[in-house]
Parts: C-alpha cells; sequence; structure tokens
C-alpha cells in the first residue's frame, strides 16, 4: 500500500518534577533546602530516514509520546533527561499544523531533522526559592508540560520532472522505455495507482529523476477520480512533461485535453503553470496522428498559448525520445527549485515561544452548578506546574493568580465569598 498522507498526534514528555528536601546540619534551620531539580522531557524530533518511500508505517501507529523526566533528588540532584524521540520519515516529507494548515518544516535532503514538539524543562526543586525571609522554603515546582500537537504528514515525491496528463496517454509506457523502471502497463484508465519513479541517464554523464503520476481528469482538483490524491506530487517537479495524446483513440480532442489539464493543475496550485513545460505529444505512430498534432499546433497559435514547445514522440518506434530527453536536461539545468507551497508565512526554522500579546492569560466562565470555571494556556500551565502537595506551593499560586488580574476579574464577574473556583480538576473556595 503506497500511503502518502496521514494525521498523527505528537507528545513530548513533560519535565521532571522539582522536590522539596533538607539537608541535616548543625545551625542550619531545618537542614538547609537539598531539594534537586528535575529533569528535562524528551522532544519529538523528526528526521529522514533515506530507506523509506512511504508513510505506510504512520497508517498503524498515529500517535508518538517521548518520555518524561526524572524528579529531582535530595542533596541538589537533579533528575535524568528523557532522551529524545526521533521518528523517521522519507525524503521528501513536509510537516503540517494540522489545526492552523501551516507549513512547519520541509524534510527534503539526507540528515535533515525538526523538533516537532518540545519537551517541557525540568521544575525547579525548593533551593531555588530560599530568600532571607524563608531559610527553609517548602515550596517546588512540578516539570513544565511538554508540548503537545495535532500535525499531518505529505509526502510528496522527489522528482526533477513529473509526467502529468490524462489516464493512457502513455506516461508509464514512457517511463518504461527511458528508465530501468518497471511500472504497471495496460489498456485501461488508472493502471497507475502509485507514483512511479525512474531516473534517466544520457550519455554525458547527466541525470535526472522522473516521476510518472496517476492519470488526472476534469475535477481532480475537486477530488475526482485519482488526481486529488497525488497533485500534490507534481509540487516537486521543476518541470512537467504534459502528455497528450494525439491517436484521438479516447473520443477527445488534443486541444481540449490539454486544455483541461492545466486548468486542474491551475485550481489546485496556479503557481504550477509558472514553471516550465514541454508538451509531450503522444502515440505518433498512430494513423490520425500526424493530422491531430497540426491541428493540435493550429489550436494553440489561434489560442496564443504556444508558449511550450511541443515534441511528438513514439514510446513504440522509440521516435523523438533522444530530442525529448535532452531538451529536458537542458530545461532542468537553468530551471531553480520552486517553493512546495504558496503561503506567505515563513516555514519556521525551530520552535520559538515567545507570549502572544492577543492571547489572554486567563479566561472566566461559569457552569452550571455556579461553580465559577478558570481556563487558558497560561494559567493551566502555572498550575500544572505548582505543587499542590504543600501550603507554600499553594500560597505561592495564589500570589501569582493576584498578579495576574484573577481575583479582580472574579469579582467584577459576581463572585461572592465562598464559591467555588475550578481550575482543571482542582477546586478551591473564593475568597474576596
Amino acid at each position: 500500500m503506497f500511503v502518502d498522507q496521514v494525521k498523527i498526534n505528537v507528545k513530548a514528555g513533560n519535565g521532571g518534577n522539582g522536590i522539596v528536601a533538607f539537608r541535616r546540619e548543625k545551625f542550619v534551620p531545618n537542614g538547609g533546602p537539598a531539594g534537586g531539580d528535575g529533569g528535562h522531557g524528551g522532544s519529538v524530533i523528526f528526521a529522514v530516514e533515506t530507506g523509506m518511500s512511504t508513510l505506510m508505517d504512520f497508517h498503524y501507529k498515529r500517535k508518538f509520546v517521548a518520555e518524561r523526566g526524572a524528579d529531582g533528588g535530595n542533596k541538589k540532584m537533579t533528575g535524568r533527561s528523557a532522551d529524545d524521540l526521533v521518528v523517521y520519515v522519507p525524503e521528501g516529507t513536509s510537516i503540517y499544523d494540522n489545526d492552523t494548515n501551516k507549513l512547519l518544516y520541509d524534510l527534503v535532503d539526507k540528515g535533515d531533522s525538526y523538533t516537532v514538539a518540545a519537551g517541557g524543562r525540568g521544575g525547579r526543586g525548593n533551593t531555588h526559592f530560599a530568600s532571607a525571609k524563608n531559610s527553609a522554603p517548602e515550596i517546588a515546582e512540578n516539570g513544565e508540560p511538554g508540548e503537545e500537537r495535532s500535525i499531518r504528514l505529505e509526502l510528496k515525491v522527489l522528482a526533477d520532472v513529473g509526467l502529468v496528463g490524462f489516464p493512457s496517454v502513455g506516461k508509464s509506457t514512457l517511463l518504461s522505455t527511458v528508465t530501468s523502471s518497471k511500472p504497471k502497463v495496460a489498456q485501461y484508465h488508472f493502471t497507475t495507482l502509485v507514483p512511479n519513479l525512474g531516473m534517466v541517464k544520457l550519455d554525458d554523464g547527466r541525470d535526472f529523476a522522473i516521476a510518472d503520476l496517476p492519470g488526472l481528469i476534469e475535477g481532480a482538483s475537486s477530488g475526482v477520480g485519482l488526481g486529488f490524491q497525488f497533485l500534490r506530487h507534481v509540487e516537486r517537479t521543476r518541470v512537467i512533461l504534459h502528455l497528450v495524446d494525439m491517436s484521438g483513440q479516447e473520443g477527445r480532442t488534443p486541444i481540449e485535453d490539454y486544455q483541461k489539464i492545466n486548468d486542474e493543475l491551475s485550481k489546485y496550485d496556479n503557481n504550477l503553470l509558472k514553471r516550465p513545460q514541454i508538451i509531450v505529444a503522444t502515440k505518433m505512430d498512430m494513423p490520425d496522428s500526424e493530422e491531430n498534432l497540426k491541428e493540435f499546433k493550429n489550436a494553440l497559435s489561434k489560442n496564443n498559448d504556444n508558449v511550450y514547445e511541443v515534441i511528438p514522440i513514439s514510446s513504440v518506434t522509440h521516435s523523438g525520445l533522444s530530442k525529448l530527453i535532452s531538451e529536458t536536461a537542458e530545461l532542468l539545468e537553468k530551471t531553480p527549485k520552486f517553493p512546495i507551497t504558496d503561503t506567505e508565512e515563513p516555514v519556521e526554522d525551530e520552535l520559538e515561544y515567545k507570549f502572544d500579546a492577543d492571547e489572554k492569560p486567563f479566561e472566566i466562565s461559569r457552569d452550571e452548578d455556579g461553580t465559577w470555571i478558570l481556563s487558558g494556556k497560561k494559567i493551566e500551565k502555572l498550575f500544572k506546574m505548582t505543587d499542590t502537595t504543600h501550603d507554600q506551593s499553594m500560597l505561592r499560586f495564589a500570589r501569582q493568580l493576584r498578579g495576574m488580574g484573577v481575583d479582580n476579574a472574579l469579582r467584577k464577574a459576581g463572585a461572592e465569598n465562598g464559591d467555588l473556583v475550578s481550575i482543571l480538576d482542582f477546586t478551591f473556595s473564593y475568597v474576596d
């Protein structure tokens, strides 16, 4: 099975908890703070594995979770940091945020890697909270939660040249003729169900990768047929060989075929038409092909659409193949790589954690039982990093809430003494 698009969930490891502990030394209150910090949680990293050619492995496993860091120890010992979880993907895999549809990173070459979810830092032990007023603090932090996100992986075939055209125009036959690839060839539509790749080697030492992409039909960009599923593979190609059947055996005119395929490419991504094309007139060994080719060229001239070179070929008699391969190689030499997305936002080089001024630190709502609900990424993270087993840690959390303006916000919302306030799975009473 060829799998080229999957949705998965990743979860980085939480940081280990800092602990409350004390030394036992004479003349030192409570022995002095000696609680160690927690270790860092493992990150989830995606890396290229050159031996892979499909995302099939992700068809069976959809969630990847890194380990958490170890808790801190006595005598200021820091907990062990967890190992990163490295997930391997094929060359040509693009990583998208499934919630925003934003391209995060494009893993193209051997050695490429990207941190999809960063592990949480370890919580601080009570040694960090000692002060002149509190020389024996019973305060420690829980580890920072590891990042969790839903992502989409898309595999786009790494080929310099892509063969596009209606089903049964001769793409697979051409690929098998000019390369050592052996794609399935038959006299019925949609013989090609997966992209096939081959290498073309010229006598002068030049070579390039060529991909036979599944046939497009009208409406492919809207999900009709197989085209929509594999249109994304055209994005990687630098040169498009647009195959047009000149025999007329399918009951369609060559000019209509040509215009419909270009229309589908444009609807999927208008930038695809900005890259060079060579129009390949196929099946020139058939009886009516010569006459149909003349009509095709005339129609291109009338429509002012003759911007691409037209090369007639026959994969059966091999006529025109040498010229086609030579022209393609020359076109590749002067054609740069194209971006795979039209987004104006830059691809993230690395994850950056910045405070978003537009994001509210907390929100207040009320459930049907009358309990006030505090929610929001910042306040929930703050609570998760609070050690609820020690009173001093809880007092510190209360001061942090007051500093964020939670008390004033609850008062304005109508909260009264004794009302219950809930954050995640923790509930406490409001005191004005």
